[in-house]
């Protein structure tokens, strides 16, 4: 007999997915039953939080959804804060868990795991929770949640599976060799001709890019020439346009020359952005503004009206609806203004850069040029806040970190890992800090396990440097801040990771090269003076 997990396995492959992250339960026994015999490989985490993250940093690089095996009760609310972090910036991910036998769902009698309301705790954070009552739900639901990652703004979707439910029959449920999927359109035709008008008569375009403007990467650069318009990238955009291009500005909107850019522009082209505070008011002091015309082009409609309305709401693919774009305004030659504008942009925002942040900045871009094939996942730490004001990728997808939106602490390695994951053939740099990386040091095993070319660069100040640093800004006495840290590179080696310190620009560059050398993964840690002193 086929049970329903050896179906669901089945028809995960179906749809393509290839890896699945998990920790096994006694309430997923009956959900392995098939994986072993399946394509389909099994990466191990250390903790829920940490695979949810896997699955995060997976699905950024792969393009694919982050599937996640979790059980009931604590393995999915430890979830929870990985889901989050994907709904924030919009991260496919499909979590499936179990959850109680129908009829012992929050009854209160105290059953393992049991919680009095399981799915509404997920609904919170992903587009839809569905607790299936019947195997011949399964097919379909699998259908929606994919309905959602090809053709709607992405984000994670969650699947309960009832204890008695996944050992129920399911040799009668049919398993399509290739499940129909979505694919997105361009916006409209009438308001796509619009739109070109309007930039096409603009005497100072700008685009605004954002991480959902990731896919259309070469027609933005293409749109970009076309109307001579700078490109602002947000911290999840950036690469869209390469580093060293005269019209790309790799720098945060909430600094005062990229907003007088924005300010001074009549038209605006926002592609694939929340226009939202972690990235266009940073420093929560309201100072920005967009006056001139505003053209968005989002797939979530709602977002379109969101933060700054659209004058003209474009709802559809940014790739699509950009590749669109380029073809009405092909014969079309901007004002030749571009260049120059952007590059007093640059100008501006390297002249306000504090000395801490542009001696960060330089070092980044030192290791970028020593590496230029990594991609570079961070956690909240100190050399992520200076890439986030400034670091210039090469490619998209190549810088991304969860310092900002949803902000949770020890995202990094586990993300790197899952990065890593999907595309082993290039170098992955995690950057962490000494505070974040301690929530989630023992997925230093997973890493090893799956024989990882990754590379932690791990600053080490025994602190949390930026709340210290608030705290004294704020004048009150810094408390709770100050940790105690273990010897990381003897940590580190004792899971099998080659370790080492180093301290200045040149020789933690002749460190990141040397580790890009090795097959396994490497961590390089750099001391670092306590903050505030």
């Amino acid at each position: 007999m086929k049970t329903l997990g050896v179906y669901l396995t089945e028809l995960l492959a179906t749809y393509g997915v290839d890896t699945v992250f998990g920790i096994p339960g006694v309430h997923t026994v009956e959900l392995y039953r098939g994986l072993a015999d399946s394509p389909i490989r099994h990466i191990t985490a250390r903790h829920e939080q940490s695979l949810g993250f896997m699955a995060d940093g997976y699905a950024r690089v792969s393009g694919k959804p982050g599937v996640c095996l979790v059980i009931s009760g604590p393995g999915l609310t430890n979830t929870l804060t990985a889901m989050g972090q994907a709904y924030a910036d919009s991260v496919p991910m499909l979590v499936i868990s179990g959850v109680n036998a129908l009829g012992k769902q929050g009854s209160g009698n105290g059953y393992l795991h049991e919680l009095p309301d399981q799915q509404a705790l997920a609904s919170q954070v992903c587009a839809f929770s569905h607790s299936l009552t019947r195997a011949e739900e399964l097919p379909q639901v699998l259908a929606r949640a994919f309905a959602v990652f090809d053709g709607a703004r992405p984000r994670p979707v969650h699947i309960e599976i009832p204890l008695d439910l996944m050992s129920a029959p399911a040799d009668h449920l049919p398993l399509p060799a290739q499940p129909p999927r979505l694919q997105r359109a361009a916006a409209a035709e009438s308001e796509l001709a619009l739109a070109a008008q309007q930039l096409r008569s603009a005497r100072r375009p700008l685009l605004l890019a954002g991480g959902g403007a990731t896919a259309a990467a070469d027609d933005i650069t293409r749109l970009a020439e076309l109307l001579d318009a700078p490109v602002v990238m947000t911290i999840n955009a950036r690469g869209v346009l390469p580093a060293g291009h005269p019209l790309a500005l790799s720098c945060t909107p909430s600094l005062a020359a990229a907003r007088a850019l924005i300010e001074g522009s009549d038209v605006v082209l926002a592609i694939g952005t929340e226009l939202g505070p972690t990235d266009y008011d940073m420093y929560a002091d309201g100072g920005f503004t967009l006056p001139g015309r505003l053209i968005r082009i989002d797939i979530d409609p709602q977002q379109l009206f969101r933060n700054r309305a659209a004058d003209l709401p474009l709802l559809g693919d940014a790739a699509a609806s950009v590749a669109a774009l380029c073809r009405l305004l092909a014969e079309h030659r901007g004002q030749r203004e571009g260049e120059a504008r952007a590059a007093q942009v640059r100008a501006g925002f390297a002249n306000r850069l504090d000395t801490q942040s542009r001696d960060d900045l330089a070092l980044l871009h030192q290791l970028r040029d020593a590496l230029p094939q990594a991609r570079w996942v961070g956690d909240s730490t100190r050399l992520v806040y200076a890439g986030n004001l400034g670091f210039d990728a090469l490619a998209p997808r190549q810088w991304f970190n969860a310092s900002v939106g949803f902000g949770a602490l020890g995202y990094g390695l586990p993300a790197a890992i899952g990065a890593a994951l999907a595309a082993p053939q290039q170098p992955v740099i995690c950057l962490a800090g000494d505070g974040g990386f301690q929530f989630t040091v023992a997925e230093l095993g997973s890493a090893v396990e799956n024989a990882l070319p990754l590379i932690v660069l791990l600053l080490n100040n025994r602190c949390y440097g930026e709340i210290r640093l608030a705290m004294q800004a704020a004048e009150v006495t810094p408390l709770g801040v100050d940790l105690y840290t273990p010897d990381f590179v003897a940590l580190a080696r004792s899971y099998g990771w080659h370790a080492e310190q180093a301290s200045g620009n040149a020789a933690i560059v002749a460190a990141l090269q040397a580790a890009a050398q090795r097959s396994g993964p490497s961590l390089i840690e750099i001391p670092a003076p306590l903050p505030g002193l």
